[in-house]
């Protein structure tokens, strides 16, 4: 998955100021060995990864490494994020588009599945290629991810009185420069049927740095009721910088929410799941989904059965309030909404 212009090439990261949110994007670890040896694993984990990856490489900011554990191949922050050899075996079920998305498309760019809301892709890139990505193989360049493709997406939504509400996606809608994305806020703003913003990113949690007081004023300084849904999957990546950036969007009025996925070999026990939930709370973000993952091609590994997923969700009720009880669901094609499993 390549990055989107303003933020791919060194030569545009050199122009920000040292230790910007570009710069360390623009140092972001690609190099399985490289990796591997910061973490000080056996070469044969990076000969796995290296062979692995097919068009999805290793991507991973090195804020975020810093919070795995040195030596353990197991690390559940390292399997979200490193190649493994399960990915190259094909399982019945699982295919590019599990959530036929491209069907959904009402404009370039623009997928509008339930009643209400649209949601509008504006990058292809990530900071961090996450192995469980149900966008993993989505053709965005054929769909809309470019200014030409943005401004009749935006066209449609003004067009379209009973959008409420606007999600912005990718990728990962962070990437975009601050610039860039006051732009389409704006343009957003300025359709009147429109009275709220939703953003889904992980960049708060895999990148803090991009949360700059300009982004802060931006999504807080609009007539829209505006909604951030942070993706942390589990306690560790929530870190004192982490921690800041999400009180800094608090501080500025953004609703937050937390949207997991139910991971086997990451998240999948009671005892993860609850500390996530308590630590997100902390940090006034709200634990709203707990996802089954999507079946795209490459990442049956992951899978969690429904019965042990009910039976995680009943532990967790057990031993947390209910408003800290994230709901478990998975997305169906054609439904109205998302599906609640149990």
């Amino acid at each position: 998955m390549s990055l989107p212009s303003s933020v791919s090439s060194a030569d545009a990261a050199t122009e920000q100021p040292p230790g910007s949110w570009q710069r360390e994007l623009a140092a972001a670890i690609r190099d399985p060995v490289e990796l591997c040896r910061i973490l000080g694993l056996d070469a044969s984990v990076a000969a796995e990864a290296g062979g692995s990856a097919g068009g999805f490489p290793l991507l991973v900011p090195r804020s975020f490494v810093a919070r795995m554990t040195p030596g353990d191949p197991r690390d559940p922050l390292l399997l979200q994020v490193l190649p493994r050899a399960a990915e190259r075996v094909d399982v019945a079920g699982y295919v590019a588009d599990p959530l036929r998305e491209e069907e959904a498309l009402a404009a370039p760019g623009l997928v509008k599945k339930y009643a209400g809301r649209a949601l509008l892709l504006v990058t292809g890139g990530c900071a961090v290629n996450c192995r469980y990505c149900f966008r993993r193989e989505f053709p965005y360049a054929d769909n809309g991810a470019t200014p030409a493709g943005m401004s009749e997406a935006l066209r449609a939504i003004a067009a379209d009185t009973s959008i409420r509400e606007v999600i912005l996606s990718g990728g990962d809608p962070l990437l975009l420069d601050d610039s860039r994305l006051e732009r389409i806020v704006g343009e957003i703003v300025a359709v009147p049927t429109v009275r709220r913003l939703r953003i889904h990113t992980r960049l708060p949690i895999v990148l803090p740095s991009r949360v700059t007081p300009r982004l802060v004023q931006i999504l807080g300084g609009t007539r829209l009721t505006t909604s951030v849904v942070v993706h942390a999957n589990h306690p560790a990546e929530l870190d004192a910088a982490v921690a800041g950036a999400l009180a800094d969007l608090a501080g500025a009025g953004v609703l937050l929410f937390n949207q997991s996925v139910l991971l086997s070999g990451v998240n999948d026990s009671v005892e993860t799941l609850a500390a996530l939930s308590e630590r997100l709370l902390d940090l006034r973000v709200v634990p709203y989904y707990l996802h089954a993952p999507d079946r795209v091609r490459g990442t049956a590994h992951f899978d969690v059965p429904d019965q042990t997923a009910i039976g995680l969700h009943a532990g967790l009720k057990a031993v947390l309030p209910g408003y800290a009880v994230p709901r478990l669901v998975r997305e169906v094609p054609g439904e109205v909404s998302k599906v609640w499993i149990g």
